[in-house]
C-alpha cells in the first residue's frame, strides 16, 4: 500500500518544541496530537492567509511538527534526543490554490522535467470536510462510480462496509483512462461530527493508466515512502542500499471497522491546471484477494526482518570499510617508503659507478690502472712533430715534380 500520511514541508530554521508547537503534553495521544494539528494547520493555513506572511511560516511549523509527532518512531526518536535523532529534511508540500498562472506554468514545467512536487490540500476542502458540511455520495462494496472533479475540488464517497467485511479487508482504488492527476483522500470520523485528513495518495502512472489505491487488512499494513531513500542518497550514497528499507512505515490507518467511511477523489494538476480530473473508484472487498493478501503479509514481514539485518550488517560493513581504508593508507605509505629507499639506494649506487671528469693527470681507479685525459700534457713525440711546428720545407704532394711535367711546360 502506498497510502501516505500528510508530511509536512521543510523544517524552519529556529525550531521550537513541537509539542509545544502543536500545544499538546508529551504524555498525549495519537488522536489527541491528529485533532490539535487539524485546528492548527486549519488556522494557519495559506489559503485563508495569503496577506500574513508570517502565518505561512507558522503553517510550516505546525506541519513539521505534525510530521515528527505523528511517526512513531520519529517521536520516539525525539524523545529521546531531540531534533539531532530527526530527519530535519522533509518535502515541501504547496498550495496550488494561491499559485497565479505564471508560476502555475513553472509549476507544470518541473513537473514534466520529473522534479516530484508535492501539493498540499485546499483550506477550503480540509474546512468543509472537519465542520461536515461536504456532500457524501454512497460507494457500496463490489461497486464504481465515475466522474470529473475540478482542480482543487473532492468528491466525497461513503463506503459502508459489515463486520465480515471489515474481517476480510477493504480495498478502494481510483483509475483514470485520460491519465488525469488526482489524489485518494481517506477520512477519520473527528470528534466534532466531520472530518479530519488522515491519509493521502497521490495517483501514479501505470501503463495507460493513472491509478491510486489504499488497502485496510485484519493486519498491520506498510507504506513505502521512496522519499526516505532519495534522502538518504542525496546526504549520503554509501548508505543509500542500507536505508532502502526504511521507507517501509506502518499506516496510520490499516484495518477498518464495521460503519461507513469516508473517501475522496481530490483534483489536481501541474501540466493540465485547466483541466478536470476524471476517475473511476471503486470499493471491494479483499476476500477474493485472501491469497493476494497472505503474501504480502509474509513479503512485509521478511522486508521488516531484512531492514533489521541490514541496520547490523551496516554497522559492520562501516567497520569493515574504515579498516579497508586504513589498509589502504598504510599500503600507500609502505610503496612510498620503499620507493623512496630504492631511489637513494641508485643513487649511491650511481656514485659509484658513473665516472666524473678529474681535476689531476689521472684518476687512480680501485684496480690500481691509471685514466688519461685526452688533450692534456701529451708527448710532442706522439703527434711526429717535436718542435711543435710545422716544417713547412717538407715537399707536400702538391709541390713535387711530375716526372715530364717541365717539358711538358717548355
Amino acid at each position: 500500500m502506498r497510502s501516505k500520511k500528510m508530511e509536512g514541508p521543510s523544517a524552519p530554521t529556529m525550531r521550537r518544541d513541537p509539542y509545544e508547537v502543536l500545544c499538546v503534553s508529551r504524555d498525549s495521544t495519537d488522536q489527541e496530537i491528529k485533532t490539535a494539528y487539524r485546528k492548527l494547520a486549519l488556522k494557519y493555513h495559506p489559503d485563508k492567509n495569503a496577506s500574513n506572511p508570517e502565518a505561512s511560516e507558522l503553517f510550516k511549523e505546525v506541519a513539521y511538527s505534525y510530521s515528527i509527532l505523528s511517526d512513531p518512531e520519529k517521536r520516539r526518536q525525539y524523545d529521546s534526543a531531540g531534533f539531532e535523532a530527526v530527519e530535519d529534511s522533509m518535502d515541501m508540500e504547496i498550495d496550488l490554490s494561491n499559485l497565479g498562472t505564471v508560476n502555475t506554468m513553472f509549476a507544470a514545467l518541473f513537473s514534466k522535467l520529473g522534479v516530484p512536487i508535492k501539493t498540499t490540500i485546499s483550506a477550503n476542502v480540509l474546512e468543509e470536510a472537519l465542520n461536515g458540511t461536504v456532500t457524501v455520495r454512497p460507494l457500496p462494496i463490489g461497486t464504481s462510480v465515475s466522474g470529473k472533479v475540478d482542480k482543487q475540488c473532492a468528491h466525497f464517497f461513503g463506503v459502508t462496509i459489515s463486520d465480515e467485511q471489515a474481517e476480510a479487508g477493504i480495498v478502494v482504488r481510483v483509475t483514470s483512462t485520460a491519465q488525469s492527476k488526482f489524489k485518494l483522500l481517506y477520512f477519520e470520523q473527528d470528534v466534532n461530527g466531520g472530518y479530519g485528513l488522515a491519509l493521502q495518495e497521490d495517483s501514479e502512472k501505470t501503463g495507460r493508466v493513472t491509478s491510486a489505491g489504499m488497502y485496510f487488512l485484519h493486519f498491520q499494513v506498510y507504506r513505502m515512502d521512496s522519499t526516505v531513500n532519495a534522502l538518504a542518497i542525496a546526504k549520503d550514497p554509501e548508505s543509500a542500499f542500507f536505508k532502502r528499507l526504511d521507507g517501509l512505515q506502518p499506516c496510520e490507518a490499516s484495518e477498518l471497522k464495521a460503519g461507513t467511511h469516508i473517501f475522496a477523489v481530490y483534483g489536481w494538476s501541474w501540466d493540465n491546471f485547466f483541466k478536470t480530473a476524471t476517475y473511476t473508484i471503486e470499493a471491494l472487498c479483499a476476500k477474493s484477494y485472501e491469497d493476494t493478501t497472505e503474501k504480502l503479509k509474509d513479503i512485509e514481514a521478511q522486508i521488516l526482518l531484512k531492514r533489521n539485518e541490514l541496520r547490523q550488517f551496516e554497522t559492520e560493513y562501516r567497520k569493515a570499510l574504515a579498516r579497508f581504508q586504513e589498509v589502504t593508507n598504510h599500503y600507500s605509505q609502505e610503496k612510498q617508503s620503499v620507493d623512496e629507499l630504492l631511489k637513494q639506494r641508485d643513487s649511491i649506487h650511481a656514485s659509484f659507478t658513473v665516472t666524473k671528469a678529474p681535476n689531476s693527470i689521472g684518476v687512480n681507479l680501485s684496480n690500481g690502472s691509471t685514466s688519461k685525459v685526452p688533450g692534456e700534457n701529451e708527448s710532442p713525440l706522439e703527434d711526429g712533430n717535436s718542435d711543435g711546428k710545422d716544417k713547412s720545407g717538407k715537399k707536400k704532394w702538391f709541390n713535387l715534380n711530375l716526372k715530364g711535367s717541365d717539358k711538358k711546360l717548355g
